[in-house]
């Protein structure tokens, strides 16, 4: 694919014309002539802008030049829309949704901004993510407030700001109560089966129930659960145990009017081709160390995001059983927020040449650490391609890629990546899609490097222009 100068592209005009200019953005594509102890390639799905910052010239060479290390990339219009896709999902299937972003995923204020401007709220479990989202505008009331035993600082400022609260524990309750503060809650339920460590059994849901005055200071507003892994079905079977709890609920005098039911709404990474190649072929040649050992996220994923939510509200008529009982649905969405909101950039800083099964391939050394791709501390890794940048001829070259530290295991890819070149000390690789937990959920200033900061890049009519992050 050629290259262009972003000054020459179009605007994002939303979904279609996103999908529209979707591409690949790993150049080789599958071919018979991959030595054995090279992966094969999974190119990464990415949205209009990411597209022509990728293609500009010069843009991507300058920012680095400014911020003289590696540096995150953030596209907020794509956050507002994959929020309006949300909102879109409960528009259509005629129920009164709310949607709260799931903080923990992504620290950036330009995320929380767009939350605040596209009508969705935060999901936030400590006092520094209730203050950073209230710092970019979203409302106190448009804010939950979740996590296990919460500090009486927490309780207390998110009742003042009539934050949503979600009930933990009964000892949790208890304390909210002593605060003597007006508060809006949700209980929390454990589902059945589960052994999470979150949520209330159904004896301590009931006590809870019962310990809430209908004419007290606290109100319950209703119930949530969060379940593990991505299956639709289950949350849509779950969702229709709280409106069982919020009807019992209300013949006891409560108003019980909202469930939660988390987040968990999965991304597409990668095409069904590229997921189903590696799955079947996947081999311990392919990687520099030893293969991970702690599985893979699902990274081709068929209905994502909204696309998961209206499969949620179609099953068994949920969205009927809830718009028939007056019942407000509320999602805490997270990665499926930020899909292809944000890339991670590091320079190349150095490159050696080794060998297995007596075939040469490159290591690269890059500015950067593994703590800005988080899917390397959860023994997996992080699959989508990254891009060499800028774009020059060349030799397929199997490389993995290594980090600026000390240690070994720190590795940004395991595995042997089909380069469509060599690298050179300069250059520029670009993680695609690591908005979404991975650039900044495990971060820390390891051996004294600074954090990597956040550049926001938008589209300006004909151009794009590019800012630093307020946070």
């Amino acid at each position: 694919m050629g290259l262009t100068d972003a000054g020459s592209g179009g605007g994002v005009g939303g979904s279609s014309a996103d999908a529209a200019v979707l591409r690949r953005a790993g150049e080789p594509q599958p071919g018979h002539d991959r030595p054995a102890h090279c992966a094969p390639p999974m190119p990464a799905r990415i949205g209009v802008v990411e597209h022509r910052l990728l293609e500009a010239p010069r843009l991507l060479g300058d920012i680095a030049e400014v911020v003289g290390g590696p540096f995150h990339v953030m596209f907020p219009d794509r956050v507002a829309m994959n929020i309006n896709a949300f909102h879109a999902a409960f528009t259509d299937a005629g129920v009164d949704g709310f949607v709260y972003f799931g903080k923990k995923a992504n620290k950036a204020a330009c995320v929380a901004r767009a939350c605040a401007e596209n009508g969705a709220g935060i999901d936030v479990a400590s006092i520094g993510e209730l203050v950073a989202a209230l710092a970019q505008g979203v409302r106190g009331e448009d804010l939950m407030v979740t996590g296990p035993a919460k500090s009486d600082e927490l309780l207390w400022l998110a009742a003042r700001h009539r934050a949503l609260i979600a009930i933990d524990a009964l000892d949790e309750l208890d304390r909210l109560t002593e605060l003597g503060v007006p508060a809006r809650i949700l209980l929390r339920v454990l589902p059945g089966g589960s052994t999470s460590r979150f949520g209330l059994d159904p004896v301590e849901l009931e006590q809870a129930v019962q310990a809430v005055a209908v004419e007290g200071p606290i109100t319950l507003s209703g119930f949530s659960f969060h379940l593990s892994g991505y299956d639709a079905m289950a949350r849509a079977e779950q969702a229709v145990a709280l409106v069982g709890h919020c009807l019992r609920a209300r013949a006891d005098g409560h108003p019980a009017d909202t469930i939660s039911i988390g987040g968990g709404f999965g991304v597409n990474y990668l095409d069904a081709d590229a997921w189903a190649r590696f799955q079947d072929n996947l081999s311990e040649s392919w990687f520099h160390a030893d293969q991970p050992t702690g599985g893979y996220y699902p990274y081709h994923f068929p209905a994502p995001g909204a696309d998961m939510l209206t499969a949620i509200l179609i099953h068994n008529d949920l969205a009927g059983l809830v718009r028939d009982n007056g019942i407000r649905l509320a999602v805490e969405p997270g990665r499926a927020l930020l899909d292809r909101a944000g890339s991670s950039v590091f320079r190349v800083q150095g490159v050696k040449t080794r060998t297995a099964q007596s075939e040469p391939y490159d290591i690269l050394t890059v500015d950067g650490t593994s703590l800005s791709l988080s899917e390397q501390w959860f023994a997996s890794e992080y699959l989508p391609d990254p891009v060499l940048w800028p774009p020059r001829s060349g030799h397929r070259t199997p490389t993995c890629v290594g980090a600026t530290t000390c240690l070994e295991s720190d590795l940004l890819s395991r595995r042997r990546i089909p380069l469509p070149r060599r690298a050179r000390v300069g250059d520029l690789l670009i993680y695609p899609n690591t908005a979404g937990y991975q650039m900044d959920s495990n971060e820390s200033p390891f051996h004294e490097l600074p954090l990597p900061p956040k550049v926001v890049v938008r589209e300006a009519g004909d151009r794009l222009r590019w800012s630093m992050d307020a946070r």
